[in-house]
């Protein structure tokens, strides 16, 4: 049910910052595709290459210290808030999203626009 709070909160987003926001996930299983991911993920792994990763400050550490040779640089940090765990949205809440679904692949990409505020 994680797909249903990611877009309530989404729709929370749009609503409080007045941006339309298009969503595009990449199909299960094709993160490999993710040309972001795939730059970032093998730098990162040859910083941390033969260092035990101890605790989460020292991945947090590593992970901030990268620089691709290209200029792009890493920044990291570790965010601490512990998050409610069995958070249910129903059906209404779910009925109440101003989201519309794109041609292709609606379960994927979709388009969610900020609701007008009730007078």
């Amino acid at each position: 049910m994680r797909v249903r709070l990611w877009k309530r909160e989404l729709q929370t987003f749009a609503d409080e910052s007045g941006f339309i926001l298009h969503v595009h996930h990449y199909p299960t299983g094709t993160s490999k595709w993710n040309k972001i991911e795939h730059r970032l993920f093998c730098c990162i792994t040859q910083n941390w290459r033969g260092r035990p990763l101890t605790d989460r400050r020292v991945l947090v550490e590593l992970i901030g210290a990268r620089t691709t040779r290209t200029g792009l640089r890493v920044e990291s940090a570790l965010y601490t808030r512990i998050y409610e765990k069995g958070v249910k949205v129903s059906d209404d809440a779910i009925a109440s999203l101003d989201i519309t679904g794109d041609m292709f692949h609606p379960e994927w990409n979709y388009t969610i626009k900020p609701r007008m505020p009730e007078t």
